[in-house]
């Protein structure tokens, strides 16, 4: 089996309720781990994400324990940064045997054509987005900002990330470009689209291919599985029950 899961957003609340969230990934990774092949990450699994030398965000040391025993069994797993956990750098590589990828990504699995996104690039009206994307992913400006105390710079970069999400809230038109790049996709040959970052759970079935949207875990969470036939779409308690 091969699954996709996305914005997970670990980190917008306060801990107590954060870590109910946590909890219910942890049993879903955990159920994964029973027959899956691969596993990839389509971004925002963290609501913020910044790496030092030697210091990463210590509430997520669950999750990330998790995901070096799964690699550790074989199961290959990849991650997309989205655009709240951007600031990656050599800890998911050298630590957990992840793959880290800052631009979208195509995969021939079990024969299908595959094209994964974390989908934040594809709103053309938010031109503000994609400048301050540029200034954020900078490495002279990462490299600056590496200089603070990580208790002041991982703080900055949580409330930074609540910021960023009341304005791209707002910045969501009517016309559905996550769905119209979907479609020209297929169109290209692809098989399935899958992405995250709208937080609006999506299935569109077109000729030749399949649309999918993953929602988000802090309201309408959905996992993907992939069993080489076709991909189903399920909620995590669904997901656990089966």
């Amino acid at each position: 089996m091969i699954y996709f899961i996305s914005d997970v957003h670990l980190g917008f609340y306060h801990r107590s309720k954060d870590k109910e969230r946590e909890d219910l990934l942890l049993k879903v990774l955990e159920k994964i781990s029973l027959d899956a092949t691969e596993l990839y990450f389509l971004g925002d699994i963290f609501d913020y994400w910044f790496e030092y030398k030697t210091v990463v965000p210590k509430y997520f040391y669950r999750t990330l324990a998790l995901i070096r025993k799964l690699t550790d069994q074989g199961i290959k797993i990849e991650y997309l940064m989205g655009n709240h956990d951007f600031a990656h750098k050599s800890f998911f590589e050298e630590e957990l045997n992840v793959r880290i990828h800052i631009n979208d990504i195509e995969r021939t699995l079990e024969g299908k054509h595959f094209y994964l996104s974390h989908g934040d690039e594809l709103n053309p009206t938010d031109k503000s987005y994609k400048i301050a994307k540029r200034i954020l992913r900078s490495s002279f400006n990462q490299w600056l900002y590496a200089k603070l105390h990580p208790d002041f710079a991982i703080e900055l970069a949580a409330k930074s990330s609540v910021q960023s999400r009341k304005y791209s809230g707002l910045k969501y038109p009517p016309q559905d470009f996550m769905k119209e790049f979907a479609e020209a996709k297929i169109n290209q040959g692809f098989d399935y689209v899958i992405m995250g970052h709208r937080h609006k759970v999506a299935e569109y079935i077109f000729d030749g291919g399949a649309y999918l949207n993953l929602g988000d875990w802090l309201k309408d969470p959905r996992i993907a599985k992939f069993d080489g036939n076709s991909v189903l779409l399920l909620k995590p308690e669904e997901f656990l029950e089966i």
